[in-house]
């Protein structure tokens, strides 16, 4: 079986405590590499690499245009690697390989994006009203970053973090979830391959608990870029809040797709499928709530029950699938919990409702598509993020009533408005609370868009011009221009 070691300092190394642990995959059920359990010592040695890089004349020393050129080398070595990492993702995380080659053809388009900005972070001369003073900002890089990555979409999330940390001038920790590593670790090679300086991409497997809060409470640890679960989020920004560390968060999500009379509604029944069951409901915008006007109520959901019959489940490396497995087998028990507890609350089961037996699933943890009707929004179902292929039916009378239970979550990630009427469309994107609103459309991602949440789903925002920022901090500088002595008891 193979092994993955840490990436410290420019080199790959053993943990200190000599431990390793399984990756599984979730097709299989079994496991098929083993990763480094880092530790405490591991991040240290990681943070401490990391700062000297960020002092260091070979990275600090270097030019913004250089450091630009070094990201658009890695775009292009990410192009010319692009399948094999995909393959990987697919083999750890369970993921469709036609989404996770979606993903990574996709990622060097950040890389080629942020290298851009590198050399165009300007700063600017205030006409200050002081005579005979010249006064002006410059940004500057913070220092080390923390990125911390979850295991459904590792390499793209983990690329919303480290382009924009590296093109302000940071250096990064990265630590990948425990039950998607790999594809990680096989990415800094090519860190390595493009040029960048030892130490300033630096990668510490393990458990939350052993790597990840050392890791946010190191004190040489200056932002903490976060994606994942809501509880996790939590504990991350309690411990950052210790240090009064820079925070990123991409938390969770229960998003509505909100679909209206007047819509089309064949290409609303696709929208639906795929919001929720193309990535087999692993995603943090996935749309888990399905509003429905009453007067299309019957009609829709009758065309998305039948289409989703049509989903054809199995092996993720098929490019001819379209649902895959449930990446652990954690989740997979506690996506079968939310779907017995709608189904004790009262909920109407329309489809699936169980494990999937079917013989092209083997011995993965796969979960049928399910959809539920007759949902309240009390139910917790319609409450609480499943994180599964699972979709409740909710039905509204008009845009009051939508907006009502779209937004009576304490979730703001992300939404969708399906309606032919713009003056609708633009109310509707105006009304709702949440940090991206898709209309006509779902899941739609670009690093020129900025991407984040409100309320608990998250704080910051990631992609779009205006995320380097979230990696800079800002400097004044005063110069007196004048000869006279000040007064040095007075405040000019």
């Amino acid at each position: 079986m193979e092994r993955y070691d840490l990436y410290i300092d420019g080199q790959f190394s053993k943990p200190a405590g000599g431990e390793y642990f399984e990756s599984f995959d979730p097709y299989a059920g079994k496991p098929w590499t083993l990763v480094a359990k880092g530790g405490g010592d591991d991040v240290r040695r990681a943070v401490e690499s990391a700062h000297r890089a960020f002092q260091g004349a070979a990275w600090r020393g270097m030019t913004a245009t250089a450091r630009g050129h070094l990201l658009r080398r890695l775009g292009d070595l990410v192009a010319a690697n692009a399948e094999s990492l995909a393959r990987i993702e697919t083999r750890d995380n369970g993921k469709l390989l036609a989404e996770m080659l979606g993903q990574v053809r996709y990622i060097p388009q950040w890389f080629y994006y942020y290298g851009g900005l590198a050399d165009k972070i300007e700063g600017s001369v205030i006409p200050i009203d002081k005579s005979k003073m010249f006064t002006y900002t410059q940004h500057e890089p913070l220092g080390v970053v923390a990125a911390i990555t979850p295991w459904n979409s590792p390499l793209l999330l983990a690329t919303w973090k480290l382009a924009p940390a590296l093109a302000a001038g940071n250096t990064v920790v990265w630590k990948p979830s425990e039950f998607a590593s790999a594809s990680a670790l096989e990415f800094v090679k090519l860190v390595e391959q493009a040029g960048f300086p030892p130490g300033v991409v630096n990668v510490v497997t393990g458990l939350g608990a052993d790597v990840g809060e050392p890791l946010v409470t190191h004190p040489l640890v200056a932002k903490v870029a976060f994606t994942g679960g809501e509880q996790a989020g939590q504990r991350v920004y309690e411990l950052a809040a210790r240090g009064l560390k820079r925070v990123t968060l991409e938390l969770g999500g229960k998003s509505p797709n909100i679909v209206f009379d007047d819509a089309n509604l064949e290409n609303a029944m696709k929208g639906v499928v795929s919001g929720i069951f193309a990535a087999t409901g692993q995603t943090c915008i996935a749309g888990s709530r399905l509003l429905v006007q009453r007067s299309i109520h019957d009609q829709l959901v009758d065309k998305v029950v039948n289409f989703a019959k049509t989903a054809r489940i199995g092996d993720p490396s098929d490019l001819n699938t379209q649902v895959g497995p449930v990446t652990t087998r954690p989740q997979y028990e506690k996506v079968l919990r939310y779907i017995e507890a709608a189904k004790g609350e009262g909920a109407t089961c329309l489809l699936g409702g169980g494990p999937s037996r079917r013989p092209e699933c083997g011995d993965g943890w796969f979960v049928e598509p399910t959809i539920f009707s007759s949902v309240t929004p009390a139910m917790q179902v319609a409450r609480e993020e499943v994180f599964g292929p699972v979709l409740a039916v909710l039905p509204f009378e008009d845009e009051e009533e939508a907006a009502q239970i779209a937004n009576s979550l304490p979730y703001g990630l992300a939404a969708g408005v399906w309606t032919e009427n713009i003056s609708r469309a633009l109310t509707m994107a105006k009304r709702l609370e949440a940090g991206t609103v898709w209309v006509n459309t779902y899941r739609a991602v670009s690093y020129m868009a900025p991407f984040g949440g409100y309320k608990r789903s998250g704080l910051g925002r990631e992609n779009g011009m205006d995320t380097i920022k979230e990696y800079l901090q800002t400097k004044s500088v005063w110069i007196d221009m004048g000869n006279e002595v000040p007064n040095p008891f007075v405040m000019r």
